[in-house]
């Protein structure tokens, strides 16, 4: 067994890789670029090297920083985790030259099925099924439109050397086409270095499921059941979960079966995943197959109760798997929620910065089904929280690269279960500084279509065509916010109440008539008389009046605190409380299951007073281009004087590894260029102006 290797990436998943090497009694080397030399990943290592400047491509992409830190370090091994270098074979082949092990797949396996196109032809080969397309790469715009056009609309265009959802369009028509092979082409020469780009047919109302394989160097290759990874947003996963709720014990089998056929056929060895599109009538097509270690497969590791990690490591390393397909468990639900820094009010906008606080749910599980005092569940025992990441509180969200905060992991007895120890888990996750999509994550959640699994790749797109609003989160009860608004107010004037040393006659006072005001973007105020009675400040109770709603609070939660747990009306809640607003530093706010809303708890009299004050709209800003997000202005296709019409191409930023195209909302002209190209842009920096 190794003593020592090196993981080579950062984030959560260098962190993920530490915590199993720990386990095993193995020392560990990280490496890191200028932008991550106070990430966490770095301080969990036993050791850390530094490679270079920010961008990837000058750090974090060159093998022979990293191979030069092996040699430094005496790392016997590496670890790629996932994206970088993980799928690269030339990198591969470069640490067996050096007497460096990989912990992955061999070159060879990785030749053959990380590139997509060969990938194909070898599949059909093994008798996989595969979706008709042009597997060859294609060399301009104009000749992908043809082949799009015999193919038949819509098409999938695709980088060979893709992953993540980067290099990936789907095309309807032939501008789309066009246009889409030109940004898949971008994008992968930017990230992967390789340009290649072919077309398959879009399969409508597909299902997207993969199934995990493990081998070793002895010829011993299983399935360990599959993942569905349906649930995305423009092509990048977004709600992973183990087993599928659509597809059968047949269909499952048969899938399985393929996948471990395909991995034989390449000589395969570590941890891999074979990925099919699967239509209504659980007919399947092979996608592509992924040479590493996935980003979702924690789910498969809390159904199965293995440490994936551990077994890449003990494969690399030359030991034969310990188990077989008949060892193989199912047991209980998973579900998994990648936490990303972007906001969902803004189109999902990337968002950077400081994290002010960062306060994730309490876990009980880290890798397989262990907990975290390192003592195995035992088979049968369901339910645990697990979060994987790579950030702390007061540490930096960097542009440079994605935009995962953490992986939010859940499992449970059944999907039921799993789905209201997810939302219970997302109440509990505290983010401040940049923002999140928590919001989102629990709208999909709550969604009627996910919680009966009746969804495919198409249903972000399907429900939420028009992006993402907040009343597309609705309370399943909004008067409970309400409610805990009046009970927060209530304790606090309680408090004030019992400060000695008060004036005679102009003490804080209490009453049990208040207004508690929801305040609207626009001024369209909400207002719900409500009565707080039998306030109990040893067992910390209240009755909140509503209308003819009683709402019974109990919660020890003190003042100040974000994060406020209790009970109301015998079922306990989990949500977040906070005093201030960018409306008003006064005002009371209440999130719970994604909804949230600002309020003012007010005397009656004082609620009539603000009912009859002005609304102030905000300044008029349809006369300029602001950046959404802070970003590189990669281009500026404009000049000053030209007339450009709706849908136009305005500006190009690049932002976590991806370009977002900024377009003309209405005909309009340039008047004033107020940005330059490869300039910084913050959030809300002007770049263009409009006459």
């Amino acid at each position: 067994m190794f003593t020592k290797i090196l993981i080579a990436n950062r984030g959560e998943i260098a962190c993920r890789v530490i915590q199993t090497a720990r386990k095993m009694g193995i020392q560990t080397v990280a490496v890191y670029s200028e932008a991550d030399k106070d990430a966490r990943h770095v301080e969990l290592a036993d050791e850390a090297v530094l490679l270079g400047p920010a961008p990837s491509r000058e750090s974090y992409l060159v093998a022979d920083k990293i191979i030069a830190a092996c040699k430094a370090t005496g790392a016997q091994a590496v670890h790629p985790g996932y994206g970088f270098l993980s799928e690269n074979e030339a990198f591969s082949r470069r640490l067996e030259e050096e007497g460096i092990v990989f912990i992955g797949p061999k070159h060879y396996s990785i030749a053959a099925m990380g590139d997509k196109i060969a990938s194909k032809k070898l599949a059909k080969e093994a008798n996989v099924s595969t979706i008709p397309g042009w597997n060859d790469a294609i060399e301009s715009a104009e000749r992908a439109v043809e082949i799009a056009r015999d193919i038949g609309y819509p098409v999938m265009i695709k980088a060979s050397a893709g992953g993540g959802g980067k290099g990936l369009r789907v095309a309807f028509n032939d501008k789309e086409a066009f246009e889409g092979f030109s940004s898949c082409r971008n994008e992968a020469r930017n990230s992967f270095g390789d340009d290649r780009v072919f077309i398959e047919k879009y399969v409508l109302e597909p299902r997207h499921i993969e199934i995990q394989i493990l081998a070793d160097a002895f010829g011993n290759t299983l399935y360990l059941n599959e993942r569905e990874c349906s649930i995305q947003r423009r092509h990048q996963k977004v709600i992973e979960e183990a087993p599928s709720p659509f597809i059968s014990d047949a269909t499952r089998k048969a899938m399985g079966e393929q996948a471990v056929a395909l991995a034989k056929a390449v000589k395969y060895q570590s941890a891999g995943t074979v990925e099919f599109v699967v239509g209504k009538d659980q007919d399947f097509y092979f996608l592509e197959m992924n040479t590493r270690l996935q980003v979702e497969h924690p789910v498969t590791e809390c159904i199965t109760g293995l440490d994936l990690v551990e077994q890449m490591i003990r494969v690399a390393a030359g030991e034969a798997l310990a188990l077989t397909q008949a060892d193989v468990k199912r047991e209980g639900w998973s579900i998994e929620c990648r936490i990303n820094a972007e906001d969902p009010f803004r189109n999902f906008l990337p968002s950077t910065g400081r994290l002010v606080k960062y306060q994730p749910p309490a876990a009980d599980l880290v890798q397989g089904r262990e907990t975290l005092q390192g003592t195995a569940y035992e088979s049968g025992r369901f339910g645990g929280v697990r979060v994987d990441t790579g950030v702390y509180e007061g540490g930096e969200i960097p542009m440079f690269y994605d935009s995962m905060i953490a992986k939010l992991i859940v499992h449970g007895r059944d999907r039921t279960e799993a789905i209201a120890k997810m939302r219970e888990a997302l109440n509990g996750f505290v983010i401040r500084g940049i923002s999140s999509n928590i919001p989102f994550q629990a709208a999909l959640l709550a969604h009627p279509k996910f919680v009966t699994g009746e969804f495919n790749t198409g249903f972000i797109s399907e429900h939420y065509s028009h992006g993402f609003k907040a009343e597309d989160v609705p309370h399943d009860d909004p008067l409970f916010l309400v409610a805990l608004a009046a009970f927060v107010r209530r304790k606090a004037r309680e408090r004030a109440a019992g400060i000695s040393g008060q004036l005679p006659g102009h003490g804080a006072k209490t009453a049990p008539d208040l207004v508690v005001a929801v305040l609207g973007a626009l001024g369209q105020h909400v207002y719900h008389e409500v009565q707080v009675s039998g306030y109990d400040a040893s067992t910390a109770t209240a009755n909140v009046l509503i209308g003819d709603r009683t709402y019974a609070i109990r919660s020890h939660t003190k003042l100040g605190e974000l994060l406020m747990t209790g009970v109301c009306n015998g079922v306990p809640f989990t949500a977040q409380v906070e005093r201030g607003s960018n409306k008003n530093p006064l005002a009371i706010r209440i999130a719970h299951n994604g909804t949230q809303i600002d309020t003012l708890v007010l005397r009656p009299r004082a609620a009539e007073l603000m009912k009859l004050m002005p609304y102030k709209a905000p300044p008029d800003t349809s006369k300029s281009l602001l950046s959404p997000m802070p970003g590189l202005l990669a281009d500026v296709p404009v000049v000053v004087g030209q007339k450009v019409q709706a849908g136009e191409k305005l500006a190009v930023i690049e932002a976590m590894k991806m370009e977002n195209i900024l377009v003309a909302a209405q005909d309009c002209v340039v008047a004033e260029i107020l940005a330059k190209k490869g300039e910084s842009l913050s959030v809300d920096q002007p770049i263009l102006r409009f006459e």
